[in-house]
Order: structure tokens, then C-alpha cells, then sequence
């Protein structure tokens, strides 16, 4: 009766010791998203450059489109900054800006020092839209069909390699 008593524990013990190990494998950019497959969540935002136009996912039906949520405080997301100038220049698509909890200005200055890749770019200032798309953090990518169904997402900053293999693929399929 106390074997019992002692190899419980021990069993228990290595079970837990079993499930670290399997989650220490894990890749956390690899989050599955329950918006796959969903339609993208609505929004109608003011734009940054011109706050007295709105951007909204509802005048995107119709046509393939990329969302990249991004900030100027975001370290990452001037890593991939030229990734994302690679993206328009390689395929005919939308890319929309989510500017996510940013300073309007920091944001506007950052794009005049970077480049601004973007055809539209919402202001997301509280962060609400980032929650109902399901932001982790800055920056994030997401595909969207023309049907408004979300195809793919992407956290943390886009790599040529991942546009490669990835993106430009999928991009092409539904064009």
C-alpha cells in the first residue's frame, strides 16, 4: 500500500515533466487563430493621414487585401518595414495600415522617414478593432480574400522568406 503512496506522485510528476517538454517545442508565433476561415471583423476607423475619411473593411469586399497592424514604438516593426514595401511591389493588392495605440504624430513622421507602403491606414488609437481581429501585439498580417474571409495570419514581423514562401503564394492563389 505504500508503493502506491510514492508512485503516484511520481507518476504525476513525470506526466507534467512530459507536457513541458511537448510545449517547450512549441513555436508561440504559431497561434492559431480562430478568425481563419471567418469573415474578417468590421471596422470603420478615421484615416491618419486625414482624419475626415474613413477607412472601412466593408469598402474592401470585392478585392484581395492585406492588413498589417503596426506602431512607430514598435521596435519590430521597422524590421519589417522594407518587407512590406517588397509586398506592394510584388503583388497588385491593398495593403491597409492598422496603426494600433500610436501617437497620431510619431506615426505620421515615422512613415515620412520610412516610407509609407500603404494604400490606407486606420487609426485604431484605443485598441478596440485590435481585439475584435485578435492582435497579440505589434506588428501582426493578415490576408484577406475578396470575400472578406480572413486567410492568414501572421505574428510578429514579416521575413522575405516568410513573403516567399508564404504570402506572395497565397496572394497569387486568390488573386
Amino acid at each position: 500500500m505504500s508503493f502506491g503512496r510514492y508512485f503516484a506522485p511520481l507518476v504525476v510528476f513525470l506526466g507534467l515533466v512530459v507536457l513541458l517538454v511537448a510545449g517547450l517545442r512549441l513555436d508561440p508565433r504559431e497561434i492559431p487563430s480562430p478568425l481563419i476561415g471567418q469573415q474578417a471583423p468590421d471596422f470603420l476607423l478615421p484615416r491618419l493621414m486625414s482624419s475626415s475619411f474613413e477607412v472601412s473593411t466593408s469598402e474592401l469586399l470585392g478585392e484581395v487585401w492585406v492588413l498589417n497592424v503596426w506602431a512607430s514604438w514598435c521596435a519590430a516593426c521597422r524590421e519589417e518595414h522594407q518587407v512590406l514595401h517588397n509586398l506592394v511591389q510584388a503583388v497588385p493588392i491593398s495593403l491597409v495600415g492598422l496603426n494600433y495605440k500610436d501617437e497620431k504624430l510619431s506615426a505620421i513622421s515615422w512613415l515620412k522617414k520610412f516610407g509609407n507602403p500603404y494604400n490606407q491606414i486606420a487609426v485604431d488609437a484605443d485598441g478596440m478593432v485590435g481585439i475584435d481581429w485578435g492582435v497579440y501585439g505589434v506588428p501582426e498580417t493578415f490576408v484577406i480574400d475578396a470575400s472578406g474571409v480572413v486567410r492568414y495570419k501572421h505574428i510578429g514581423p514579416l521575413s522575405d522568406a516568410v513573403l516567399r514562401k508564404e504570402v506572395l503564394p497565397l496572394l497569387q492563389r486568390l488573386l
